[in-house]
């Protein structure tokens, strides 16, 4: 008899420390930020045809149809309940089809390759320490293990419209020299700027032009910055504990909503 979970939580990612090409013709890479303040939340509330209860919309009935048909598993009545937004390069998508198949009773591996499968591309969200890999997103593995980024926290939100994920998307900077420059890295303020090069390559290639992120964090003493290279998410890099008093009101008045700060980092 298949034991169902009271409620699956699935924490997602906010942008990512760095994500582009590996070499000009190599695959798109990334090394995501970890986001454990921020999740999706799943519970089966009764079987029957498959029924999807959602606030905020970010999984499409037809993505999780064949998500649980894949991993053949039962349909039902699921309620979904995110915490970022759709588009929002914070991992919902992935997030929600994770949370949906272990709502639904799935306990085996392979979860991946079949949100890979189904939806085209797919975040490091099953990982115990998603930041410590470099992830091919649309190929769903990872290219190397990697020491995560030290430390850290973040204070940011989500600047402009959604942007949701296309798998066919492979307009991105070529990062190989800030992949290498991320495996010697040693101290936060050197994996700061390497994320705040990331971010301004693909703000270059890609846009949106305006984006405000980058002189906040000169205006606020930050170590760097980072952003959603697909997608809405926007953060100020600090050392744990020294994000100055204002500067989420600042964020705000900059036109960031869903403001907040997390940790992340080798010791979250």
């Amino acid at each position: 008899m298949i034991r169902w979970p009271d409620l699956v939580r699935v924490p997602g990612h906010f942008g990512e420390w760095l994500q582009g090409r590996l070499g000009a013709g190599g695959p798109v890479v990334l090394v995501t930020a970890a986001c454990p303040a921020l999740a999706v939340r799943a519970t089966r509330l009764g079987g029957g045809p498959l029924s999807l209860l959602q606030g905020r919309c970010v999984l499409d009935p037809d993505l999780a149809r064949a998500l649980l048909d894949r991993l053949g598993l039962a349909h039902g009545w699921f309620r979904i309940e995110s915490e970022m937004p759709p588009g929002g390069g914070a991992g919902a998508s992935t997030a929600a089809l994770i949370a949906l198949a272990r709502a639904a009773g799935f306990e085996g591996s392979g979860l991946i390759a079949a949100c890979l499968a189904v939806e085209g591309a797919s975040d490091p969200l099953t990982f115990p320490q998603p930041d410590a890999v470099l992830w091919a997103p649309r190929l769903g593995r990872v290219i190397d293990d990697l020491a995560p980024p030290p430390p850290a926290e973040i204070v940011g939100g989500f600047w402009g419209n959604g942007q949701r994920t296309d798998p066919a998307d492979e307009e991105f900077p070529d990062v190989a020299d800030l992949v290498d420059a991320w495996r010697g890295a040693e101290t936060l303020a050197q994996h700061a700027a390497i994320a705040a090069e990331s971010a301004r390559r693909c703000t270059l290639l890609r846009g949106p032009g305006a984006d405000p992120i980058e002189a906040l964090a000169g205006t606020w003493g930050a170590l760097g910055h980072l952003r959603a290279h697909t997608g809405s998410a926007r953060g100020l890099i600090f050392a744990p504990g020294t994000a100055p008093a204002g500067v989420e009101d600042a964020l705000r008045a900059a036109g960031l909503a869903q403001v907040l700060r997390f940790a992340t980092g080798a010791a979250r």
